[in-house]
Formats: structure tokens, C-alpha cells, sequence
């Protein structure tokens, strides 16, 4: 398989996520890739199902039949690679163009997370010709919406959960997901709680603001706060051995109508990043009840239910996984550290349920950057420590 060529394809087709906002154009949204992966895998005569999630955006499944079968025993190995990239504003190369230059392929999702999926597509398709013996029953999940919310891996582990009629045989006995580690395994990584957080004002005309309430004013106030908490308190909260300490950040702000009015509304989004193992429903009262105290009669300030919260991924159940995979990364380009990480992935929805671990070629210092690119020698060789675990998970 030309497996450069397979990711140049992928690149060519925008998929691009945009980020809980109202988005119109031919990029956004996952469903050309959706239906480009759908004829590829039919190519193969592979059996394919769609898991909707909202309009434009499924999930795509495909199965490939292992030996020997679950109903007699064999093992179900789940890999999942998502279909969105982030979004395009700001590049210094043309997104949708794949470009190859000094053994580097450069465009959107060229490393999150187009070249994962090109490698866990060559290893379906080298399972279904080769036909390996024994070999365990592969189901790859092409899943949506994986950079702002992971609402399609979560539908796919419900369906698992509720044993929703499927060509799923049975739910996994392990999963990988796609994500740039560079060919290391990560076994452990950080959890998220994010909401919105919002002052409220009174508008007046900007030559007699004292008519008016200044909401930005009272979002300075809740920023001071919430700057002096991620730095003096969430910090030491604890400590995984594996991912570091907490953390908080402010990541957008919005208020105001123009300039000459007093505005009534400010804005801002709250990402606090969570150790394995913690609370995020916990981590997000704490931090209500810490702006409370600081800001209190100084602003009306609102508090949304969180637009996205997940657990971090732990590393207590994934040992066997992982040890088989770091093997297969060592012998083929010499990696497979067992890492921990502060970002989070799809497989912290699966993790509860079975064993999972983190695993793909590229950096994640090259992810969602001005020229993201991926380097083709470490997509091979991802190509190729997947199929071995593969094999050798059965």
C-alpha cells in the first residue's frame, strides 16, 4: 500500500471541526472524509456501519473478521483514529494541499490525526488480505468530533455499553487510539472540565457610563481571580507521577457591542486541565465557589453547566496493552517509552470500560501548528508496529 499517498488523500478532504461555533463552508464537518473512508473500505470489500451523531457528522465502523472468531474464544482489538482536525485560520501552508519535502508530508491533520488513521487503515487492510492466523477480530472507528467534545467516541462506547445491534461483534478487549506520540506509548494522560463563565452588566451610552454597569470591568476582576488561582492554588492540588500537576487557564473572551456603548455581557471560556483519577465536576465548583469568594459583590457573574468534562486516562488497568505495543515500537524503530501526558484523547471515553492505551506517529509539538506536518518514515513505521501488535494480541 502507498501509504503517503493514502494520508495525501485524507489531508485533500477538509474536515475541519469548528469549535462549538456556527461555521458555513465546504470545510467544515467530517462527512466528505466520512464518505471517502466508506468507498475506500468497500473497495475492500469490508463491511462498513454509520454512527450518527448530528447532521455532517458520523462515525464510520468498519470490522475485519478474526481468527478465530469471537464466538469461539478470539479477541476483539478496537483501533480509533478521528476523522476533525482543528481549524485552518492562520497557516502559513495551504491546508488542503499535501506537500512533501524532505521526507516530511505537510498539511491540516497530516499529524492530528490523518496519518494515525492512514497506518490503522493499511493494518485493516493488511489483516483482511494476508489473513494472519490466529488473528484477532479488528474493529477500526473512524470517530467525529474528537477536538471538541469527544461526543463520537462517547456514542460509540454507550452503543458498546447497551449492546446496540451492530457488526461490532461484542464489545473490545483493548483498544489503541491514534494520536501523535512519536511511536511511544502513552498510557496515562490528563482529564478536562471547560464552561463559560460570564459577568452581567448594564448597557448605557459610553458618554455617561456611570448610567450603565461595565461587564468587562467585572470580568477583569474575575480574570485577576482566576489568574491568581491557577497560579497559587490548582497547582497543588496533587501530582500523577506520570502527568504532572492541575492546571487552569482562561482561553477566549468576548463582551461588548462597540465602542461607545457600556457593555452588558462579557464573556469568557475556562479550560482546567485535571490529574487522572480527579473530579471534574468537583474541579469545576471548586473554582465557582474560589471566583465567588474573590469577585463577590463586585460583579453578577454566571456560571454555564460545562460544554465539554472527561476523565483523564489512568494507567492501573492498561499494563498487558501497553507492554504488548512498547514491544512491537522497540523492535521495529527502537521507541515505545511508556509515557504520560498532559493532553487529552478519546481514550480516556473507553478506558473505563477496557483496556486502553494511546499510540500513533508524529509529534504533538507538530499538532494543529501554522505548517503541521508529518514525517513518512515514522508513518510507516507506525504502519507496521500496529500490525504487529495486532497479531500479537490474538
Amino acid at each position: 500500500m502507498d501509504l503517503p499517498q493514502l494520508l495525501a488523500e485524507l489531508i485533500s478532504i477538509p474536515s475541519v471541526n469548528p469549535m462549538g461555533r456556527r461555521m458555513d463552508g465546504e470545510v467544515y464537518f467530517e462527512h466528505r472524509v466520512t464518505s471517502y473512508l466508506e468507498d475506500w473500505l468497500r473497495a475492500l470489500d469490508l463491511p462498513t456501519e454509520r454512527q450518527t451523531i448530528e447532521p455532517q457528522r458520523e462515525n464510520l465502523v468498519t470490522v475485519v473478521a478474526g481468527d478465530p472468531p469471537p464466538e469461539r474464544g478470539g479477541r476483539v482489538l478496537l483501533f480509533d483514529a478521528h476523522q476533525d482536525t482543528v481549524p485552518v485560520t492562520g497557516m502559513t501552508i495551504d491546508p488542503f494541499t499535501p506537500t512533501v519535502s524532505a521526507g516530511r508530508m505537510y498539511g491540516r491533520g497530516s499529524c492530528d490525526v490523518k496519518g494515525g488513521m492512514a497506518a490503522m487503515l493499511a493494518v485493516a487492510a493488511r489483516l483482511a488480505r494476508e489473513k494472519p492466523s490466529p488473528r484477532p477480530t479488528l474493529v477500526l472507528a473512524c470517530t467525529v468530533n474528537e477536538e471538541f467534545g469527544f461526543s463520537g467516541a462517547r456514542l460509540l462506547r454507550e452503543r458498546l455499553r447497551n449492546r446496540v445491534p451492530s457488526i461490532i461483534p461484542r464489545p473490545p478487549d483493548g483498544a489503541a487510539v491514534a494520536e501523535p506520540t512519536g511511536l511511544d506509548v502513552v498510557v496515562a494522560h490528563k482529564g478536562v472540565v471547560r464552561w463559560r463563565c460570564s459577568t452581567v452588566g448594564r448597557a448605557a451610552h459610553s458618554s455617561q457610563p456611570e448610567l450603565g454597569v461595565n461587564a468587562i470591568y467585572g470580568m477583569g476582576a474575575v480574570v485577576s481571580a482566576l489568574a491568581e488561582y491557577a497560579k497559587d492554588t490548582v497547582p497543588l492540588l496533587g501530582e500523577h507521577p506520570l502527568c504532572g500537576r492541575p492546571s487552569l487557564s482562561v482561553g477566549t473572551i468576548e463582551g461588548g457591542l462597540s465602542v461607545n456603548t457600556v457593555p452588558d455581557r462579557c464573556t469568557i471560556e475556562i479550560d482546567r486541565r485535571l490529574t487522572p483519577g480527579e473530579d471534574p465536576a468537583a474541579a469545576y465548583r471548586a473554582t465557582i465557589e474560589r471566583i465567588r469568594e474573590r469577585v463577590g459583590a463586585v460583579a453578577e457573574v454566571q456560571h454555564a453547566a460545562p460544554f465539554l468534562q472527561s476523565d483523564g486516562l489512568e494507567e492501573t488497568r492498561n499494563g498487558d496493552l501497553a507492554r504488548r505495543l512498547s514491544a512491537a515500537a522497540a523492535e521495529v524503530a527502537g521507541r515505545g517509552a511508556r509515557l504520560g501526558v498532559p493532553y487529552g484523547t478519546n481514550a480516556a471515553t473507553y478506558g473505563c470500560d477496557f483496556p486502553t492505551v494511546v499510540f500513533g506517529p508524529g509529534s504533538i509539538a507538530q499538532a494543529h501548528t501554522a505548517d503541521e506536518w508529518l514525517d513518512l518514515d515514522e508513518l510507516r513505521a507506525a504502519a507496521e508496529i500496529l500490525y504487529r501488535f495486532a497479531v500479537d494480541f490474538a
